[in-house]
């Protein structure tokens, strides 16, 4: 009996399609990837234009060029952008049978993805705020900086010049790196700043992942209000119900991606939100737990979302929640060309969805370099810099061969798992070569953009921060 159900089950075996453990059933759809397609056309575009500054042809060549692979042969066969520059709205066609994919840009909050199967009245109906105080404009003042090298000019140091030359030639620090911008400051003075051609210090780019460590600046300033308690569980709405295991998870577990929470194989993609239109609720807060909360570092752009879900329950005010990352950071530091991003639902995508500048980049350095000071006005709670710089209790497995950092809360540790560079050094780091590096002993930050092609070899921050802290020692 035994013997004959095995060859049953052998005969069934060899007449059914392979079918891996990963259930391909679980994965995306053609139609779904051509609405990703779309949709990722329709926010770049969108972002590109009116928080970015660019012109189609700077899209086309940096937002829309080196994606990544799943809708790359989809993006590259869509029809070009319907541009409404009177609504500041992108649409983009994908299918004769569905409406296009729809961007909708809004002062200070920038563009918003509708979800698929949205019309482009809809836009009418998402959340948007005034304030005061311009933001996005085409001017930097240049402050706090008392001095600044000429831009595009020379730093007035060969070694670091050769430096600069061989970077924007492309002959190294990556064999497939793209760099836009490079920006080397101390508190007092700019000493190198040099962009790509066709780029100023208002042109803005996505940070990607460096928006992780702004996020954790948002939040650390509502620590310091009292409106947040990084011990304590984090109050997320949707984990409220009394056997919701969830509601054990604190906030410093999601700041140190040590959630416990599945975010699939690969916890850097959420593709539904950035390119689906969907919502942080529908995405990020609805996965189960598989490992005890602070137990594993996992890396996670849901860790981010919920973290800063959890900022708008505290401030319990839709208003006040979408003022708050103005009022209590970007202002007070001169961050004026900063444009935080939010889904149609008004939740703040701070995992990857912000636009900003090399300058206002590095001003959130410099706030770090004192201790959360900026002239004189406490932004961030006394010790916040080190709870960010202190390894996290789980930290990322060492890559043989590849540079490694470690991890503390929404920043990359350069500590001693990177000889190069100082052991104090920290850095925001996202896709494409986006880099913020703060080395406190040197007094120093470096900002670095670039759009390095997905898969291919990118920028190589450790070997380049020492060679300009070296170029830097000589002068």
């Amino acid at each position: 009996m035994k013997s004959a159900l095995l060859c049953l089950v052998a005969i069934l075996s060899a007449a059914l399609p392979a079918w891996p453990p990963t259930a391909r059933a679980a994965e995306e759809t053609d139609a779904t990837i051509a609405a990703y397609a779309a949709g990722y056309k329709a926010q770049f575009t969108c972002s590109g234009l009116f928080d970015g500054h660019k012109s189609l042809n700077q899209i086309a060549a940096h937002e829309l060029a080196g994606v990544y692979p799943l809708i790359a042969e989809k993006l590259a066969a869509l029809p070009p952008a319907e541009i409404d520059r009177t609504r500041r709205q992108v649409r983009v066609a994908y299918d004769d049978a569905m409406p296009p994919r729809i961007a909708q840009w809004r002062p200070h909050l920038g563009c918003v993805s509708l979800p698929v199967g949205a019309e482009p009245a809809d836009a009418d109906k998402i959340p948007g705020i005034t304030l005061a105080v311009e933001t996005g404009g085409t001017e930097d003042d240049g402050a706090p900086w008392s001095t600044r090298a000429p831009v595009g000019g020379s730093s007035g140091n060969a070694a670091l010049d050769r430096i600069l030359d061989a970077v924007f030639a492309g002959r190294s620090y990556g064999r497939d790196a793209v760099t836009s911008a490079i920006l080397i400051a101390t508190p007092e003075a700019i000493l190198a700043e040099r962009y790509i051609e066709g780029f100023t210090p208002t042109t803005a780019q996505r940070t990607w992942s460096v928006a992780k460590s702004l996020a954790v600046t948002v939040i650390g300033a509502a620590v310091r209000r009292g409106l947040l308690d990084v011990a304590a569980p984090a109050p997320v709405p949707e984990w409220q119900r009394p056997a919701d295991p969830r509601r054990r998870i604190r906030l410093t577990d999601l700041l140190h991606m040590s959630s416990g929470l599945d975010s699939n194989r690969a916890g850097n993609r959420t593709d539904r939100l950035y390119m689906g239109g969907g919502l942080v609720t529908d995405t990020a807060t609805r996965t189960a737990l598989e490992a005890p909360p602070g137990a594993r570092w996992k890396y996670a752009n849901n860790d981010t979302l919920i973290a800063v879900r959890a900022l708008r329950a505290a401030i319990g005010d839709d208003e006040a929640y979408w003022r708050f990352p103005f009022a209590a950071v970007l202002l007070p530091i001169g961050m004026t060309h900063t444009t935080p991003e939010t889904d149609w639902d008004g939740n703040f995508i701070f995992s990857s969805q912000v636009w900003t500048t090399a300058r206002d980049l590095a001003r959130l350095g410099l706030l770090y370099l004192h201790d959360g000071v900026w002239q004189g006005r406490r932004i961030l709670p006394e010790g916040w810099v080190d709870y960010v710089a202190t390894p996290a209790p789980a930290q990322p497995p060492i890559r043989t061969g590849r540079e490694s950092p470690g991890y503390g809360a929404q920043w990359w540790l350069y500590n001693e798992r990177v000889p190069e560079v100082p052991d104090d050094a920290f850095a925001a780091r996202g896709n494409r070569g986006q880099y913020l590096m703060v080395i406190p002993s040197r007094n120093l930050v470096i900002v670095r953009r670039g759009y390095d092609p997905a898969g291919g070899e990118g920028f190589a921050l450790a070997r380049f921060t020492r060679d300009v802290l070296a170029a830097l020692e000589g002068a």
